[in-house]
Formats: structure tokens, C-alpha cells, sequence
């Protein structure tokens, strides 16, 4: 028994009629969305470089707005039960070549169909968990990424924070220093009048020594006669 005809196939449509570009390129970007589900679809499409892929996108996303306002079905809920493409016109042109032939020319035309329908039960809780083992992966790896970020951010904080510190002690050490300096200088300025004195009356406690000396020896001698 033959299958239904595209014509009389379920779901809600979207066709472009005469589209300049042939039905086999068209078909090349139709075969890869076929039986996903919108999102997928969508994702499909812009990841394809063809020129077909933009038109089918604009195709998709009118029958997901005929499917959600005219027949009150979630778009999340979808998938392209049918895409196809068909022949439009074909326009015939020449090129002269030579010898006074002429190179035909077929400028071909296409219409574009796709289909939405709402996916079984059984297939939407799959595509639910799926989506949801996706979403929590995703949330997972964010979380990780952020963790990751403040870690980063403490660690150069903490860096920042040593380096500061090492800098200020670096700096303390070198004002003791110059303090130092200043006071040892201020030493060195004092010292040679203090020597000074100080040599000075040891010299003189040296000469009354000797005085003292000298006397002692008189003494001695006028005793000693």
C-alpha cells in the first residue's frame, strides 16, 4: 500500500514556491534536517555553509509560527516530520558558441516544503531528559568555569596583596637605612672635637706625670745625699 501523498501527509506546512536554484540542492540541506526536532534543526542549518540553508530556515521557521499560533501547539515540542522539494519552472536560455550554434542554458526553479509535527510521548520525554542532562552539564561546567575565575581572581588578589606588603618592607628597610646614615654621619661630625679634648687632657695629665716624675727624682737625690 502506497504511503500518503506529500500533499496529504499530517502536521502543519511552510512552502516557498519558485525559488531560483535547482530541487537537487535544495534536497542536499533537506535530508539533514529530516526527522529532527526543531532546535537540532535550527542548529543544523546554521551550521551548514549552502545557500539552501538560509532560505530552509526562513521555510522552518514559518511553519513553526503556523504551527504554534494557527494550531496552538509549543514549538519546543516539534519536529520536521516531512521536507521535500520539487520542480519548478525551468527557464531556457542560450549563450551563442561557435560556428553559429548556441549552449542551452536551464535557469531552474524549486518549491520548498517542510512539515512540523508534534513529537510521540515516548519521544519527547527522551528529548526532555536529554535536554535536561544537557542544560544541567551545562550549568555544571559554568559553575566550575566561575569557581575557576575566583580562585584566580583570589590567588592574584593574595599575589597583589605580598607584593604590596614585600614593597612597603623593602621600602621601611630602606628609610632605617638612610636613618642610619644620617645618624652615623651626625657621629662622625662630633667625634673629632671630643678626640680632641679628650687628647688634650690626656696629654696634659702625662705632662703632670712627669712633673710629678721629675720631682720625685729631686727628692729622691737630695736624700740620697
Amino acid at each position: 500500500m502506497p504511503g500518503p501523498k506529500t500533499n496529504e501527509r499530517p502536521g502543519t506546512r511552510a512552502t516557498l514556491r519558485g525559488y531560483h536554484m535547482s530541487a537537487s540542492k535544495a534536497r542536499l540541506v533537506l535530508n539533514l534536517i529530516r526527522g529532527e526536532d526543531v532546535t537540532t534543526a535550527r542548529e543544523i542549518l546554521a551550521a551548514t555553509t549552502r545557500e539552501a540553508a538560509d532560505v530552509i530556515g526562513k521555510v522552518l521557521a514559518s511553519a513553526i509560527a503556523n504551527a504554534v499560533t494557527n494550531d496552538g501547539q509549543s514549538a519546543d515540542e516539534l519536529y520536521v516530520s516531512a521536507a521535500y522539494a520539487d520542480e519548478g519552472i525551468t527557464m531556457k536560455r542560450f549563450s551563442p558558441r561557435a560556428r553559429g550554434r548556441a549552449g542551452k542554458i536551464a535557469k531552474r526553479a524549486c518549491h520548498i516544503t517542510v512539515i512540523v509535527s508534534r513529537l510521540d510521548d515516548d519521544r519527547l520525554e527522551v528529548l526532555r531528559a536529554s535536554r535536561n542532562a544537557s542544560a544541567a552539564a551545562s550549568r555544571s561546567r559554568r559553575v566550575a568555569s566561575s569557581r575557576r575565575r575566583a580562585d584566580q581572581q583570589k590567588s592574584l588578589n593574595r599575589r597583589e596583596v605580598a607584593a604590596a606588603e614585600a614593597a612597603e618592607a623593602v621600602e621601611a628597610e630602606q628609610a632605617d637605612q638612610v636613618e642610619n646614615q644620617v645618624d652615623v654621619d651626625e657621629v662622625d661630625e662630633d667625634a673629632p672635637e671630643h678626640d680632641g679634648d679628650v687628647v688634650a687632657e690626656t696629654s696634659e695629665t702625662v705632662d703632670a706625670v712627669d712633673e710629678t716624675g721629675e720631682t720625685v727624682d729631686e727628692n729622691t737625690q737630695e736624700t740620697d745625699k
